[in-house]
């Protein structure tokens, strides 16, 4: 047998052969980088660059949603007896009443600011599409969740879900506004008393897909509770979900604001839809087109920013994204 040569190890023959002293604790441990879910999200959603310009368009409309008309004393009809002061353009109502913010869309029928009176329309219009859209998921969520998972309360829900969803919405609201005001919350209860019927079934379609997997058996068999599978092991796997779902229910209850009130039975104040169809003969008219347009082109807007960033969102909180 040949002799090892140690020195060229750069170790002693007992240094090489040193004892190494055995734990179980630290045999269990497994090497592998911190995982942190929501940093993981926020990573994948930053990845992309152009969610950075989305997400910067999205606080600059808020802000002028919110912020601004609490800086700026609006007056619908403070020209109005100035009759120099209706129905111009830009260029002219810059001109006419001062190079700033407040013209730079023009003046309307009463010769009030376009510009201002857009947001704060936009205050009204997207507030009650958070309120609506809160209402709908909270109650949706917890319900669909439970439907999902409880054939008793799915053998009793079905029924209820193909009455209430062959009632159009369109008959059901214009029913609530004959018979209360219209008004902000008679907006909001009518968007609310059945819509959240419909996140329901869609949030129980998902949890079937996932509800006999292995660990949702395991816990049945160790005697969780219904309710408490559905809180712990399902919920918190339908992130992604509820937050896609999200981004598709917040602009559609602006969208259908501005209908109602193109066809109205919208609120009384003048949100975007009113606006809208306040401005409805100034489509037409030449030099007029500013008081029409200025609404639509922020409705619009506001719900492709909303929409994008819910969906690119929701892309990013799907774990599937975060190798």
């Amino acid at each position: 047998m040949s002799r090892v040569d140690y020195e060229k190890y750069g170790m002693t023959k007992e240094e090489l052969f040193a004892p190494v002293e055995h734990s179980d604790l630290e045999s269990e441990k497994i090497t592998a980088p911190r995982y942190s879910y929501w940093n993981s999200v926020f990573r994948v959603f930053f990845r992309k660059k152009i969610n950075f310009v989305i997400l910067g368009l999205l606080v600059v409309i808020l802000l002028f949603t919110y912020v601004y008309p609490a800086l700026v004393d609006y007056d619908r009809f403070g020209n109005l007896l100035d009759s120099t002061t209706k129905h111009l353009g830009p260029l002219q109502a810059m001109k006419q009443l001062g190079y700033n913010i407040h013209w730079i869309l023009g003046s309307g029928s009463s010769g009030q600011s376009t510009f201002d009176a857009v947001w704060y329309g936009a205050r009204i219009s997207v507030s009650l599409a958070f309120v609506c859209a809160a209402i709908n998921l909270t109650i949706g969520t917890i319900v669909g969740a439970l439907w999902g998972f409880s054939r008793r309360m799915d053998s009793i829900m079905i029924p209820i879900y193909n009455i209430i969803g062959n009632v159009p919405m369109v008959l059901l609201v214009s029913v609530l506004v004959m018979l209360l005001s219209a008004s902000f919350w008679t907006l909001v209860l009518s968007l609310t008393i059945t819509e959240w019927l419909f996140v329901a079934y869609f949030i129980r379609t998902q949890v079937i897909i996932i509800r006999d997997r292995e660990y949702n058996l395991a816990s049945k068999c160790l005697g969780s509770s219904s309710v408490r599978i559905a809180m712990k092991n399902i919920l918190p796997f339908m992130t992604s979900i509820i937050v896609t779902l999200t981004a598709t229910e917040i602009p559609s209850y602006i969208s259908y604001e501005v209908f109602l009130a193109y066809i109205g039975m919208g609120l009384s104040e003048m949100s975007l839809g009113r606006l809208i169809y306040a401005a409805e003969s100034a489509m037409v008219t030449p030099g007029w087109e500013f008081e029409f347009w200025s609404p639509v082109a922020v409705v619009a807007i506001i719900t492709v920013v909303l929409y994008v960033v819910g969906q690119n969102l929701g892309d990013a909180t799907d774990p599937r994204t975060h190798m």
